[in-house]
């Protein structure tokens, strides 16, 4: 197959994702995830704006990834802060602990194994809504051609975002930000939930739970909230395929 095909697949499926009901989190999880997939990043996540202007996280490729990022939070240094902060992308960085232009980030990161990092904001012109973290484990950059397309899966999920405050208003918008940093929480604890039911990896409920979410035609904010109530039936979190 052609490396062309799946990366139009993949624009296609983001595209028809953006409907009225659409689900922020399974969004941008999916960007991240294909980043990993389709891109050579060895880890993605990406980080929202709340209604407050300071930023959350939302979406990660895995565990490692997730907690990586908390932490860029809590030092309030790291490349995917600038991105935002910029409205630029933010070139690839070779990783030295202790060193560079976020110390003890970086630190972090290659403590997690990561070598090498750069971000890309989400943003539409001059409206910046979040940005998007590119790790590698290695230290050669991302092909040039790979960045852009990563920039451009970015873009379009920064425009069904911006559309919906067009069409709704701006208060609309911050509710429906809100909302997903909310439901980050509540993903959370589904995972934890089956990661305990299924006996495996919290890094491994995630996927199931979005697998079943896709399957049923669902928005994966009500499978997390079933899985937590403890009315999602068991073949939710037992081995399938997973996205």
């Amino acid at each position: 197959m052609r490396r062309e095909e799946p990366l139009i697949r993949s624009l296609v499926e983001m595209a028809d994702t953006l409907v009225d009901d659409y689900d922020v989190i399974d969004l941008l999880t999916g960007l991240a995830d294909r980043c990993v997939s389709l891109l050579g990043a060895s880890a993605a996540g990406v980080m929202l704006a709340s209604p407050r202007g300071d930023l959350r996280l939302v979406a990660s490729s895995s565990e490692a990834m997730r907690v990586l990022e908390v932490f860029e939070l809590q030092a309030q240094e790291g490349p995917c802060l600038d991105a935002f902060h910029t409205g630029s992308r933010v070139e690839h960085e070779r990783l030295q602990a202790g060193a560079g232009p976020w110390p003890r980030f970086a630190a972090m990161a290659m403590e997690a194994g990561f070598q090498s990092v750069s971000a890309l904001p989400l943003h539409l012109r001059t409206v910046t809504v979040g940005a998007l973290n590119l790790f590698h484990v290695g230290q050669a950059p991302m092909d040039e051609r790979d960045v852009v397309v990563a920039q451009a899966f970015a873009d379009l999920a920064s425009i069904s975002l911006l559309q919906y405050r067009a069409a709704t208003e701006a208060q609309r918008l911050n509710e429906q930000l809100s909302a997903a940093l909310s439901n980050r929480v509540l993903i959370e604890q589904a995972k934890g939930v089956i990661a305990e039911r299924a006996g495996v990896d919290p890094a491994v409920a995630l996927p199931r739970l979005r697998a079943y979410a896709r399957n049923h035609n669902l928005l994966l904010t009500n499978v997390a909230q079933a899985a937590v109530d403890g009315t999602l039936e068991p073949s939710a979190w037992e081995r399938g395929p997973e996205l």
